[in-house]
């Protein structure tokens, strides 16, 4: 699958990118927003929640468990173990990903570290299927490595996007890949809604953990099948240093991880809008991640109107995204950005006040959450691609990746702190809040235009 590069230098500037191209990196999108959208957003946390609760000892299928699992020695409550491991995978992933950016950097097929780390999560992610009765270790190690997995192929697949388009199209091209990938993860959470309601026997327990088992597995699946079109379709497009650099790419790669990590304060505004980007995609990511927990334990629904839910923010974050990128190429990426995380805030204030056991306001809340999901995630990516010097993609989105799609860091473990001090999901959520704020702030101190110019690159007309 891997194309043939031939290791001469010119001054010739490389092709434009073709439709087919484009195209193939949208799937990527479709392929791995299923382990987002079916694992990380519905099956995982009440999943290995569960599976949790189980080697706590207490029942299956009890409304309320106190129990506590003891990982490593480590005591913890059976409710706070997900929300941890999340924020162990991130913890992982800031040693992780750099050095998969850095090594993507120099590396003359980075179609070949985009399949090995999209194959490696996928099949972290089948091997789901021996997670039975209460094995939550062996759970929360396929978790750390799927996850992991999962950050660093989309490290390398985001600094494909520099080479697909100029900075006026790159808005565009982003929005799209979003939009393509909320398609895909909801047509597969639709297939397994289905599949639940089929063969979902509602006085079984056992019955529905083995379903959720078997969707989370789907997805794995669904990743690695999708996987095989963008290694067909997208071009190698080799940096100047990946072709003259010589050597092993690995240390090489991490010789300029070193090199970058040194000249870095060169790019201090680079700097503060991805310092602002962790912060509020912190929050975003965790709202995703633990929503479907919140329903369960705190709201007391049915799984099946979480994945409903989900279905209906799939779709409408579909139209959301292309919109609010319609409305980016009026008003410019920051200030549609801006304008989302106000919509986020309020976002948060009314899941705090859902009352229980009733599924329609949840229902209207993900359909708000939906019409701002996509774009705020979609033009920060777009919007990062300009603050990037050439030649340094890989590198720069493996830092921003330690906050994108399905990781967070400080978010689940405030959220987790929270829940064991408090044994309430509503202030854990309301925690939430100071990310969303916080983030605000610094990213409209920004000065956008001027941190592009610094960074050696030509601004798009609207910002």
């Amino acid at each position: 699958m891997a194309e043939t590069v031939t290791p001469t230098v010119d001054d010739t500037p490389p092709p434009a990118s073709t439709r087919r191209e484009r195209r193939g990196w949208y799937v990527y999108d479709w392929a791995n927003s299923a382990f987002q959208t079916t694992v990380i957003t519905v099956f995982l946390g009440p999943f290995l929640t569960t599976v949790a609760e189980l080697a706590a000892g207490c029942e299956l299928g009890a409304d309320t468990c106190d129990g506590y699992v003891h990982p490593l020695g480590i005591r913890v409550a059976a409710g706070s173990y997900y929300p941890y491991l999340i924020s162990l995978s991130v913890f992982l992933t800031v040693f992780v990903l750099p050095v998969i950016g850095a090594i993507a950097d120099r590396s003359a097929h980075k179609k070949r570290l985009l399949g090995g780390a999209a194959f490696t999560g996928a099949g972290a992610t089948i091997a789901m299927a021996f997670v039975t009765g209460d094995r939550y270790l062996l759970g929360g190690v396929l978790f750390l490595i799927a996850n992991i997995s999962f950050g660093a192929a989309v490290v390398v697949y985001n600094s494909f996007l520099p080479q697909l388009g100029g900075p006026d199209e790159r808005d565009g091209i982003s929005s799209r890949g979003w939009a393509i990938g909320y398609l895909g993860g909801g047509l597969l959470l639709a297939l397994n809604l289905v599949a639940i309601t089929v063969l979902d026997e509602g006085d079984n327990p056992q019955r529905t953990l083995d379903l959720a088992r078997w969707s989370i597995v789907s997805a794995g699946v669904w990743w690695a099948v999708f996987t095989l079109v963008p290694l067909r379709w997208l071009r190698e497009r080799p940096s100047v240093a990946a072709l003259t650099g010589g050597g092993n790419v690995v240390t090489d790669g991490f010789r300029q991880l070193g090199r970058t990590m040194r000249e870095i304060k060169a790019y201090p505004l680079t700097l503060f809008f991805l310092l602002a980007f962790l912060v509020f995609n912190d929050g975003i990511q965790t709202v995703i991640t633990l929503a479907s927990q919140y329903g369960t334990e705190e709201l007391r629904l049915e799984q099946s109107t979480l994945i409903i839910t989900i279905l209906l923010v799939q779709f409408l974050a579909f139209g959301g995204a292309l919109s609010l990128g319609a409305l980016a190429k009026r008003i410019g990426a920051h200030k549609t950005v801006l304008l989302s995380l106000v919509l986020w805030t309020f976002v948060i204030i009314a899941a705090f006040r859902l009352p229980a056991e009733a599924p329609v306001p949840f229902m209207i809340l993900g359909a708000a959450i939906g019409l701002v999901l996509g774009g705020s995630q979609a033009l920060s990516r777009s919007l990062f691609s300009q603050l990037i010097p050439a030649g340094k993609e890989g590198e720069y989105y493996g830092f921003y990746e330690i906050s994108d799609k399905g990781t967070s860091w400080l978010g689940p473990l405030a959220f987790g702190l929270v829940f064991q001090l408090t044994a309430s999901y509503r202030v854990g959520l309301v925690s939430l809040l100071i990310f969303f704020v916080v983030g605000f702030v610094l990213l409209a101190a920004v000065p956008i235009r001027r941190a592009i110019v610094a960074a050696g690159n030509t601004p798009p007309r609207v910002l």
